[in-house]
């Protein structure tokens, strides 16, 4: 039943292209931001984080649920319960009020948003590049009966032009701006279309203190992770909260969740590496059963039950995963700092305006 949904899935997110060629394409980005002919000036890195999610989402969704993030895990927990929490506590951070205005930075197919709308009784604006994503999330949204509380925005976070200045009551980013090919100018647009006074959640994927550039299997460990994952760079959390301020922002609070109390708590990457310290650890996840996936879909490519190139998909995952969890074994890469940050009440700084211009 579930390879059925993912079929039908593949096929619409695919629409009948050649997914075998698209997939190489995307498997040689990095290569083609320094190439010699172009040298990177005819490189568009949004189009690249479009191309990974419009590949990658459904196959995603299947092994990791409809909230496409990491979150602290318990022992106590299924990774769904974790998800929970972690977005009750973004939500109890931003101090979400019923009425509110929020936007939703890369809000992906919307799980985090749904949870948003449900529990704080918020209007939500959902900013998306993904045309596949986006119409996954109304989809979703309306069989949740809460597409009445979201509006969609198809466009890069870099350029919100059809958003006005001080729009929004609040603002989140959960694993999205980390793909921007300029933080800073990420931030000051976000800052743009918030409020004064308006509060900013973000979840960073970010190199750690112990990343030392000058070890060999550090840099192969980062360039795995920022090939798989579409990241132009991965930041530092010190570069993180330094970008929000260049943006104008205060930095409330800066924490990287992946480290429980007293340094403490069940590895975020354990769910994709193995399925028995976590409450409902599922085979799929870990590498025997993402492998197994990959053959299982190979052979149905065969029979045409899948499109072509579903397979390759898979191992591009696969590759990822093992990227991921080399990161946190090695304490040199966190998916989860995480940052609260306050548009000042006053008027914004001078130097502070439409990052577009100038």
């Amino acid at each position: 039943m579930r390879l059925r949904k993912l079929s039908r899935g593949l096929q619409t997110a695919y629409r009948g292209s050649d997914v075998v060629r698209r997939l190489q394409r995307f498997d040689g980005w990095i290569d083609r931001t320094s190439s010699s002919e172009t040298d990177g000036k005819d490189y568009d890195h949004t189009e690249t984080v479009e191309e990974y999610y419009d590949l990658c989402s459904d196959l995603m969704v299947f092994g990791w649920g409809e909230s496409l993030h990491f979150a602290p895990l318990s022992p106590h927990e299924s990774l769904e319960e974790s998800k929970i929490r972690h977005q009750r506590l973004m939500i109890d951070k931003l101090d979400l009020r019923e009425g509110m205005n929020v936007v939703d930075v890369g809000c992906g197919i919307g799980g985090p948003m749904r949870r948003v709308v449900r529990e704080a009784g918020v209007r939500v604006v959902g900013v998306n590049t993904s045309k596949v994503q986006l119409d996954k999330a109304k989809s979703l949204n309306a069989e949740a009966g809460l597409d009445h509380m979201v509006d969609y925005l198809e466009c890069s976070f870099m350029d919100m032009g059809a958003v006005p200045d001080d729009a929004f009551d609040r603002g989140y980013a959960i694993e999205s701006t980390c793909h921007a090919p300029d933080k800073v100018g990420a931030f000051t647009e976000i800052y743009r279309v918030l409020k004064p006074g308006a509060l900013f959640w973000g979840q960073e994927m970010c190199m750690t203190d112990r990343f030392d550039p000058d070890d060999k299997r550090h840099r192969a460990i980062k360039r795995e992770l920022m090939r798989g994952i579409a990241l132009a760079d991965i930041a530092t959390t010190g570069q993180v909260d330094r970008d929000l301020a260049a943006a104008g922002f205060e930095v409330l609070e800066g924490i990287d969740r992946a480290v429980g109390e007293n340094g403490r708590t069940t590895p975020w990457y354990q769910p994709m590496e193995t399925p028995h310290k976590i409450r409902g650890g599922a085979l799929y996840r870990i590498p025997v059963g993402r492998r197994a996936i990959g053959m299982v879909l190979k052979a149905a490519e065969v029979l045409r039950m899948f499109p072509k190139g579903s397979a390759g998909v898979v191992r591009l995952l696969d590759r990822t995963a093992d990227a991921y969890v080399a990161g946190g074994k090695t304490g040199i890469f966190t998916p989860l700092y995480c940052f609260l940050a306050r548009k000042p009440a006053g008027p914004s700084p001078s130097h502070i305006g439409d990052p577009r211009i100038g």
